[in-house]
């Protein structure tokens, strides 16, 4: 799968912009801030219907614009598809495919498949749990679309919940407002049986191909450790079967009670649980050097790309602005694997940040205007 033409319309900074684009690595230059990861970001929108970075809905539209518009086509198995969405915030999202309107937007999910690895990435190993969940989620979205509805009726139930834990004060509700409680409780472990099982799958499906691409990247055959930590249960939860982990989470519901009431807040399930990463069995998040833990995100990344590559159409690599960030021997490792993928995406301040290897097709990036180069 590959991208052949983007058309950005009030997307970030770019008022009109559109970009042809062909297999193989490709790369976007231009000075810091001028848009070169916006449109990175807008591929991985239509890719999982979030952005990688932080921020409300809002900061996706143009400064005085009312929406933006996201369009690609792109090219499976040599079939033309034409995706667009219309984020209009305050008033949802809007997609159509082959310019015909489809009931909800996330239908349109899985038609574009993407990997994207940025500087903020350095954060799946440094940065708080959020921040390796929200990896195993984002995954999760792309290898079985359904699961992005499961998590917004979780986080929805999980707001829900909250609220009526604070209304009680402290008080252990009594009769309608406990029973509504028993309902919140159902609910919130159903969908967070969900989520708890798909996260325990996908650990188990990359775990070998995130130690091969650290050992690829990094040309170290340090062991990688990747464990998943249950704020419902201490041990082992056993075979990831959503009805089991949801009687799992609905007895802890129910211990955690008198506690959640005085904080007015939920304490257990997939919202408060953790990915524990580690290097030569010490947590990585401590104990990785600075080239070590940069080598990990990138291989969380690239084994997430392998997983979605090994189950369907490989997804296109989005790599914005990391060479910088690597040694010339990591720069050299990530500019091989680039050019093994079918469709790669590049940003960069400086051409000269790129290994002499990589022979791409090359781009300058201005607001609202994206130019090939003479000669690429």
């Amino acid at each position: 799968m590959y991208v052949e033409r983007l058309e950005l319309v009030d997307f970030r900074n770019h008022p009109e912009v559109a970009l042809e684009l062909s297999p193989g690595p490709s790369m976007l230059s231009g000075p810091n801030g001028i848009g070169k990861t916006n449109v990175l970001e807008a591929i991985g929108y239509l890719a999982t219907m979030g952005s990688h970075r932080a921020g409300p809905e809002s900061s996706l539209v143009r400064m005085g614009a009312q929406a933006a518009i996201v369009r690609a086509a792109v090219v499976r198995e040599g079939r033309r598809i034409l995706v667009d969405v219309e984020i209009r915030p305050g008033s949802g999202t809007r997609a159509r495919v082959n310019r015909a309107p489809v009931p909800r937007a996330r239908e349109v999910l899985g038609i574009v498949r993407s990997t994207l690895f940025a500087p903020e990435d350095l954060a799946l190993v440094r940065g708080d749990p959020e921040e390796r969940r929200r990896f195993l989620d984002t995954l999760a979205v792309q290898r079985l679309p359904r699961y992005l509805a499961i998590r917004q009726d979780y986080e929805r139930v999980l707001r829900q919940r909250n609220t009526l834990l604070r209304s009680a004060g402290g008080r252990m509700p009594a009769g309608a407002g406990l029973a509504t409680l028993d309902v919140w409780d159902e609910k919130l472990a159903g969908a967070g049986g969900e989520l708890w099982s798909e996260r325990l799958r996908l650990i188990e499906l990359i775990r070998e191909r995130v130690e091969r691409s650290y050992q690829d990247v990094a040309t170290a055959a340090d062991p990688v450790g990747m464990a998943y930590v249950s704020s419902v249960l201490s041990g082992d939860p056993g075979e990831p079967d959503p009805h089991a982990l949801a009687t799992s989470m609905r007895e802890r519901l129910l211990v955690d009670r008198p506690r959640e009431i005085e904080r007015g807040i939920t304490l257990s399930g997939p919202h408060r649980d953790e990915l524990m990463l580690s290097l030569r069995d010490l947590p990585a998040r401590t104990h990785a050097s600075h080239g070590e833990a940069w080598s990990l995100a990138l291989a969380l990344r690239l084994g997430a790309h392998r997983l979605l590559a090994d189950e369907g159409e490989e997804p296109v690599l989005l790599l914005d602005d990391v060479f910088a960030e690597l040694d010339r021997r990591r720069r050299e490792r990530l500019a091989e694997l680039a050019l093994t993928v079918e469709q790669a995406i590049i940003t960069a301040s400086v051409p000269d940040e790129l290994p002499a290897a990589l022979k791409v097709t090359m781009f300058h990036v201005e607001p609202g205007n994206i130019e090939r180069e003479n000669g690429s």
